[in-house]
């Protein structure tokens, strides 16, 4: 276990956790009791916490891709290119760049005043859901999701999508099947992972917003922070 795959996979699992608990004990907790209330500072940390751990899956994602795309391309350099200087250089710019992300958020969100209906129509105390509540115009606080949204999920899946093409040209290339199905046994759960992670996350925060589309959103969240994180681990383990 003791490989980059399995370094950066352990990061993997320690953001799922956080993910889900972050978000479920409240809604587990509002589930059972009737007085369904958060108050502002611990709805404003659930918000920082889902955006830094979520920004920082995207890019955790993006080494692990990385990672795949070293070893069925360059299998003969692997040791040298993912020494651990590397994998722990990825892991601590992927933590750091994600919760610097969420605290820029924080900060812009604790600048509006809060004057209006008090009531999350969410799950949990999700940005978009927040903004809702704000007496003030929240131009610039969309602007900088927008902005995140580009760099965080639209920028690390060109880059999956460019190493992923790379690997599939390396793997036609390789002449016995057991070769074949071995690399893209290699490659086939974190492609699950990339699919089911960063197809709801577009679809929630780069598709512009319709009242329409707010139910649909709460699912796809829903699925987001609660059934990920275990599908995760067992997709992984399957493999």
């Amino acid at each position: 276990l003791h490989t980059p795959m399995y370094f950066l996979l352990s990061h993997l699992a320690v953001i799922d956790m956080s993910y889900a608990s972050n978000s479920v004990p409240k809604m587990l907790a509002n589930l059972v009791n009737q007085n369904r209330t958060i108050s502002f500072v611990p709805c404003i940390m659930q918000t920082f916490l889902y955006l830094g751990l979520a920004a920082t899956e995207c890019l955790i994602l993006a080494a692990m891709s990385y990672d795949r795309y070293v070893a069925i391309c360059h299998p003969l350099q692997y040791t040298v290119i993912m020494n651990w200087s590397v994998c722990t250089v990825l892991a601590i710019t992927s933590w750091s760049c994600g919760f610097v992300l969420a605290l820029v958020h924080a900060i812009l969100l604790l600048k509006l005043p809060f004057c209006g209906p008090r009531e999350v129509n969410h799950l949990f105390c999700e940005i978009l859901s927040v903004l809702k509540l704000a007496c003030a115009d929240t131009w610039v606080n969309r602007v900088v999701i927008f902005t995140a949204s580009v760099f965080f999920l639209v920028a690390p899946l060109c880059l999956m999508l460019v190493s992923y093409t790379r690997i599939l040209w390396a793997i036609l290339k390789i002449q016995s099947g057991e070769g074949r199905r071995k690399a893209f046994s290699t490659c086939s759960s974190h492609l699950c992972v990339v699919g089911l992670f960063f197809g709801i996350a577009m679809v929630v925060y780069t598709v512009p917003d319709s009242s329409q589309r707010e139910e649909k959103e709460k699912m796809l969240l829903l699925f987001h922070s609660l059934f990920n994180p275990m599908l995760n681990p067992m997709i992984y383990t399957l493999r």
